[in-house]
């Protein structure tokens, strides 16, 4: 099961940020150290990383994100979480922490 979480409660130290947007998105802008996810790689993502580390699925608005944490959590992945607002929210609250490229 997938976890809730807030914007304010969001630090991106320390925990996997996976991006779940379009690659266009992703390039124009996302949080920094964020690892874009999508159909096309996620087998190598997910067998790449440690399932019991704190892993913070982003998208648009906090909704498809939601569907791929619980994809995640569902593949045994024990800390997972959907960003509350996706990366709309995040970026309104920190457009100077902004990562293009």
């Amino acid at each position: 099961m997938f976890k809730h979480l807030s914007i304010a409660d969001f630090d991106h130290q320390g925990q996997t940020v996976l991006d779940i947007r379009d690659p266009q998105s992703f390039t124009a802008g996302h949080i920094p150290g964020a690892q874009p996810l999508d159909n096309s790689n996620v087998q190598a993502v997910m067998a790449s990383l440690d399932k019991t580390q704190p892993v913070v699925v982003v998208c648009y608005h906090g909704n498809s994100s939601q569907s791929a944490a619980g994809f995640l959590a569902e593949q045994g992945f024990s800390d997972v979480y959907s960003l509350d607002g996706g990366f709309e929210g995040w970026r309104l609250a920190h457009p100077d922490q902004v990562v293009a490229g």
